[in-house]
């Protein structure tokens, strides 16, 4: 397992906005996720939106999206540009390439997107060679690690380390 050696995060996010950007694919494990996710922003006191896309692959581009978002974008004054994005979904090895050309351009596009835009992209995309693997990872009861908590922490942990 990939938890041994993880910092422990206690994380004070107060005054900071995060968006959720979560894939709808493989349901279970992306219930999982955001419960993580939305307990871990409950804790850290940040307020936060969710926006929802198909899959894993198309988590760059919504994440690039609100990230460039000026603040009031849309015509609503009450929008504001997040502190932090989240980037939440899962991708479940099969019998052909298409598993690696989504978990690369997926992990690229997202590492784009922070650093071209400076705001933390919180990396909440499993990439597991089967379900149980995935399931083991998505902070369900009986699951070994929570990373919808994890990615949330570790993004809201760096937006306040950047103020």
């Amino acid at each position: 397992m990939s938890g041994a050696g993880a910092p422990v995060l206690t994380v004070d996010g107060r005054g900071l906005h995060v968006v959720v950007v979560a894939a709808s694919w493989h349901t279970q494990v992306m219930d999982g996720l955001l419960d993580g996710a939305r307990r871990a922003l409950r804790e850290s006191g940040a307020t936060w939106s969710e926006v929802r896309v198909p899959g894993s692959f198309e988590l760059p581009v919504a994440a690039a999206r609100v990230a460039g978002l000026p603040d009031g974008a849309a015509g609503d004054p009450s929008a504001r540009r997040p502190d932090a994005v989240v980037a939440l979904g899962v991708v479940i090895r099969g019998g052909t390439p298409h598993f690696d050309y989504v978990c690369s351009a997926a992990t690229t596009g997202l590492v784009d997107v922070s650093v071209s835009t400076g705001i933390p992209v919180g990396f909440g995309l499993l990439t597991c060679d089967d379900e149980a693997q995935a399931l083991d990872r998505a902070g369900l009861p009986g699951s070994r690690e929570d990373k919808g908590h994890e990615a949330v922490q570790a993004a809201v942990a760096t937006a306040v380390a950047l103020r």
